[in-house]
């Protein structure tokens, strides 16, 4: 499994929210260069980027921050928050990122995703964020009364090839994955599903390593290496 450190960024900072709420946010990094640059020397595969003014915004709002990173360290990005048409796509794409992630958009305009795999294939993750087993959109702020297992099923039978899938009760709060959520959105699909939220020390990423089912890739962690809970290198030895 691979861990992908995050990088939340909004108002210029890398930041972490808890459970998704814009309220409570702590700031770790004044510049997320920084951080992209520390996980990278502890060696991260692969990082996750998330323009949190974009997704709030609807409109991509760090390119700047998002093409820095990829301009300073060798290993890949992943990037989303705001991406609701292909202009958008293209953008951060066009910034340096190896992926981009797609959320909300999947709802508000069902043409996007197949125009998206139809030009970028396995670069498009799309991004479910779930409430109570709902799905929430646009940066976390709505729940609708979609399901996440019900919209994964849909979406692959769309072509998606890959779904990041975030528990938003227990982002930010290092409390545990919600391993048997994500079993059963990974259990809908053929697809590649990326785990995020609750992971706070290494027997969560040893928990998912033992218990997820085989199609989940690997897990995002963000507050627990910022409060160095453990280090990149060590969650990496948890997963495999």
């Amino acid at each position: 499994m691979i861990l992908y450190p995050a990088i939340d960024i909004r108002s210029g900072q890398a930041v972490r929210l808890l459970q998704g709420d814009y309220e409570r946010e702590t700031a770790y990094d004044s510049d997320p260069v920084d951080a992209a640059r520390r996980w990278a020397e502890e060696g991260a595969e692969f990082l996750h980027v998330v323009d949190l003014d974009g997704a709030k915004a609807g409109e991509p709002r760090n390119l700047d921050a998002i093409s820095r990173i990829a301009d300073e360290v060798e290993c890949p990005i992943q990037a989303g928050g705001g991406l609701r048409d292909m202009a958008a796509i293209d953008a951060v794409l066009s910034a340096g990122a190896a992926r981009v992630v797609i959320g909300s958009a999947v709802l508000d305009d069902p043409s996007l995703l197949p125009r998206a795999l139809a030009e970028y294939e396995d670069r498009i993750v799309v991004s479910l964020d779930t409430r109570g087993g709902k799905v929430s959109v646009h940066g976390w702020t709505e729940v609708s009364d979609l399901t996440a297992v019900k919209l994964v099923h849909g979406l692959t039978d769309l072509g998606a090839r890959r779904f990041l899938c975030t528990a938003i009760e227990v982002d930010g709060t290092m409390a545990g994955p919600a391993i048997d959520q994500l079993n059963a959105i990974a259990d809908a699909t053929t697809a590649q599903v990326i785990a995020s939220g609750g992971v706070g020390n290494l027997s969560h990423l040893e928990a998912l390593a033992d218990q997820a089912a085989p199609n989940i890739e690997g897990a995002i962690v963000g507050r627990a290496l910022y409060e160095r809970r453990f280090t990149v290198a060590e969650g990496i030895a948890a997963l495999t």
